[in-house]
């Protein structure tokens, strides 16, 4: 009776309360028209060698910088331990790069010549360009890190659940994000931020909030984008 007793009065972290109150928005990332066209078999091959080119440009311009930022802000706070999981992140975003580039030539694809120019897509780079500054708190960074990185694993590892028909020519990408070892990053990023928004003010933690809806609708047009939708 005591365990049980003891198992009710287990509260949900932050995060859980916001993936409840905002599951709407979460779902229309996590499960978005070009990411379900993959695990489906649906998707227009072109679309798909649009989003590598904007997510190489994006990855490097917009994305890199941002997690460079907060491990920056990591090493500046007090649990130093936090360093060690930006590491693994920066690993991940570099492995990202190399089969980036390795992509290209199969699909054509002049990485060096690609041009941004859609406002969605020009937004979401600012977004995170915003998120490098030192005004923003470590609580509110690592937070949108964590977004990031669960958006894409529970997005991208949908297409290699049972019953996909995800194309094989995009099964080595959805791999990047949906294996198990970034499943064990999210989820460290998670706890992360969940200590630092603990300790946050209430105002950092609002903030924080905010950022991850900002998060949610970029990510969903910057999808969007490579559908031919503006």
């Amino acid at each position: 009776m005591e365990k049980k007793k003891e198992a009710k009065e287990i509260k949900p972290t932050q995060i859980e309360r916001w993936l409840r109150k905002h599951k709407l928005q979460y779902t229309a990332a996590t499960r978005h028209p070009f990411v379900y066209s993959i695990h489906d078999g649906s998707i227009d091959f072109s679309s798909f060698k649009k989003w590598l080119e904007r997510e190489y440009v994006f990855v490097r311009t917009a994305l890199a910088p941002f997690a460079a930022s907060v491990l920056l802000k990591a090493w500046k706070s007090v649990d130093s331990s936090d360093v060690e999981v930006m590491l693994v992140g920066l690993g991940y975003l570099n492995d990202e790069i190399c089969w980036l580039k390795k992509e290209a030539p199969k699909w054509h694809i002049s990485l060096t010549s690609v041009v941004v120019d859609h406002k969605p897509v020009l937004d979401y780079f600012r977004f995170f360009e915003r998120l490098t500054s030192s005004d923003v708190k470590y609580a509110e960074a690592v937070t949108i890190l964590w977004a990031v990185a669960s958006v894409y694993h529970y997005g991208f590892g949908h297409c290699l659940e049972e019953g996909n028909n995800t194309p094989e020519e995009m099964k080595e990408g959805c791999k990047i994000w949906g294996n198990e070892s970034f499943k064990q990053y999210c989820q460290s990023l998670e706890n992360i931020a969940n200590a630092r928004l603990e300790e946050a003010s209430e105002e950092e933690v609002s903030k924080a909030e905010v950022l991850i809806l900002e998060f949610l609708e970029n990510v969903v047009h910057f999808w969007s984008v490579s559908l031919g939708e503006t």
